[in-house]
């Protein structure tokens, strides 16, 4: 197999804090570890309402790079909801409405931070009084999401219910200084806008999107009476880079989304499944990549449906999942080695000046070394690739090569539920987002298993294990008895039906047929 290369020219000049855009270069700029699918799914949002702002919904207009948005700051609902501490003892101390009113802006004037202009009289004119103020705080900080994370009021998010709930992650520091922070918007999310604008769905996503973003309804236009937006502020943010334009990765994804958003769930019940969908395609994206530049078939995922007791399937997964999670390293140290097995490599390394034009070559393939600050070593080509090639696993051992494991483990799919190693075993939700992302209405329990394998490389039954396993691994029982454990699983959440021995049908709970 031809190993995979990337077709749209290196940022050069844009990322000039970064070292070894090894990466960056097989995967893009960038697939961020610490992101849950929920902040993957809010970043995500965020860069989708500011493109539909700017007229740009999932059209990247024949220009790759680079992505330019404005998301939302909305510092003064964040500093409402969450930099709000004294709001409890004012209810309890002052019963009157003029003097709580009085007393909360007189504390929030004093303690508001990253806001220019500390006036929050306007939000007295919208409320009938101080107590149902109140409770409007208390009830939309429920709708926080993960609010049991413990992080600062500035990187806390409510669940996206329209336009005025999205922004984006921020750091106030002592000196009332805001900035982008990283933390919990790792650009994960700006990859997954990339990657659906470059789907083939594209086009037909676009309305569902701009549905999602532009969304008018009452928790929306509760949120929005926090709100002053003659002080909303937004800076340009972007220059997100992912090295391919068309994948069949991102023809997926896109295709998973739209069956999503075609199901017309009632309410935002689309969003929590196209969240873990969302997460579990940026892995499945990692893991194609990676198999690609090592010119190999990107390999099974083995899942063991949970038995009793230990099985060749948990074996089998286990294996499967400790292969599949050393991928990316693999596929790191297999760039840097088709760099120098090329023939320019050679050609500059069997010159008489060959350090400068071995230096050139990989300044131009992987942004460095670009000063003697990044390599102060032996000026000889072979010192200088052996510590690229060790700083830049050290570096992907950081992030890019935890996350099959994290991401696995966030949306479901990676587990210990029954012993001590990690294997894939799916959970309950991801199963469920699996069904609502392929089955429209009912499928045939073996056909789904088929589908499952073909689209995600999934392995439960027995014909997939066949196709995919080597002949000293495969055992038809034990993957006929994990088959028949995920039937079980799917009749208990009421989402299979067996109509007779012969014919079980995985069913979508939501399609009127199914009922």
């Amino acid at each position: 197999m031809t190993q995979l290369q990337p077709d749209i020219n290196l940022p050069h000049h844009d990322h000039q804090t970064i070292r070894y855009w090894v990466d960056e270069r097989i995967w893009g700029h960038r697939i961020w570890d610490n992101q849950t699918p929920w902040l993957i799914f809010l970043e995500f949002a965020g860069i989708a309402e500011s493109a539909h702002r700017d007229g740009s919904l999932l059209d990247e207009r024949g220009s790759y790079y680079p992505l330019l948005f404005r998301p939302h700051q909305r510092i003064l609902l964040r500093n409402v909801l969450y930099n709000n501490q004294i709001l409890p003892f004012i209810l309890d101390r002052f019963p009157d409405d003029g003097r709580a009113w009085r007393e909360w802006t007189s504390w929030m004037q004093e303690n508001a931070r990253g806001v220019a202009k500390r006036d929050f009289d306007y939000l007295q004119d919208r409320f009938s009084g101080f107590r149902e103020f109140a409770r409007l705080i208390s009830m939309l900080r429920t709708s926080t999401v993960e609010s049991e994370s413990n992080r600062r009021w500035s990187s806390r998010f409510l669940f996206p219910f329209g336009e005025s709930c999205l922004y984006e992650d921020l750091n106030i520091n002592a000196a009332n200084k805001v900035s982008r922070e990283y933390i919990n918007f790792g650009r994960t999310g700006e990859l997954l806008y990339l990657m659906l604008c470059r789907s083939s769905s594209a086009t037909t996503i676009v309305p569902f999107l701009q549905k999602m973003v532009t969304n008018q309804n009452p928790w929306n236009t509760l949120v929005a009476l926090l709100q002053d937006d003659e002080q909303e502020h937004r800076e340009q943010r972007g220059k997100s880079y992912l090295p391919y334009t068309t994948h069949t990765a991102f023809d997926t994804l896109g295709a998973d989304i739209l069956h999503l958003f075609q199901l017309d769930l009632p309410g935002f019940d689309a969003y929590p499944h196209i969240a873990l969908m969302s997460s579990m395609h940026v892995m499945l994206y990692q893991m194609a990549v990676s198999s690609q530049i090592l010119g190999i078939t990107c390999p099974p995922i083995v899942c063991e449906i949970v038995a009793p007791r230990k099985t060749l399937v948990r074996e089998l997964s286990i294996n499967s999942y400790q292969y599949n999670s050393q991928l990316s390293a693999q596929a790191v140290t297999a760039y840097i080695d088709s760099i120098t097995s090329s023939d320019e490599w050679k050609a500059a390394e069997s010159s008489s000046d060959a350090y400068p034009r071995c230096k050139t070559m990989l300044l131009d393939q992987v942004v460095w070394p670009r000063d003697a600050d990044d390599y102060d070593k032996a000026h000889e080509p072979g010192t200088m690739i052996k510590h690229l090639r060790q700083s830049a696993l050290s570096r992907h051992r950081q992030h890019a090569g935890n996350v099959h494991r994290s991401y696995g483990r966030s949306i479901g799919l990676i587990s210990k539920r029954g012993t001590n190693k990690l294997r894939y075993a799916p959970n309950d939700a991801l199963l469920k987002s699996l069904i609502l992302a392929n089955v429209s209405d009912r499928m045939e329990f073996k056909e789904f298993l088929q589908r499952l394998f073909m689209r995600y490389g999934i392995v439960i039954g027995e014909r997939e294990a066949d196709q995919s396993l080597e002949e000293s691994e495969f055992d038809s029982k034990v993957f006929q008895s994990n088959a028949s454990r995920l039937e079980q699983r799917l009749s208990s959440l009421g989402m299979l039906r067996r109509l007779s021995d012969a014919c079980a049908y995985v069913l979508n709970p939501y399609a009127e047929t199914a009922r």
